[in-house]
């Protein structure tokens, strides 16, 4: 699954126009290198994310396409 849907579907970053626009920024990490909007995430990845001043360091457990709210949150790991 591509990193801006990814963000978008567990609910890191509300919209995926925004994590598109983070990734061109370079404020997403993928296992330690800059990732562009269309990269590929895997289960186990690492997923660094700077906001401003805070950074968020999430470990992928799972990549689902169709996520309800509840299980947005099992989609990912806080490290």
């Amino acid at each position: 699954m591509r990193i801006d849907k990814y963000l978008k579907n567990s609910r890191l970053i509300k919209r995926r126009t925004v994590a598109k626009e983070a990734c061109e920024q370079e404020r997403i990490l993928i296992n330690d290198k800059v990732a562009k909007p269309g990269s590929e995430v895997n289960v186990g990845d690492v997923i660094w994310i700077r906001f401003g001043n805070s950074e968020l360091k999430v470990k992928v457990k799972a990549v689902l396409e169709h996520v309800t709210k509840e299980t947005a949150a099992e989609m990912y790991e806080i490290i």
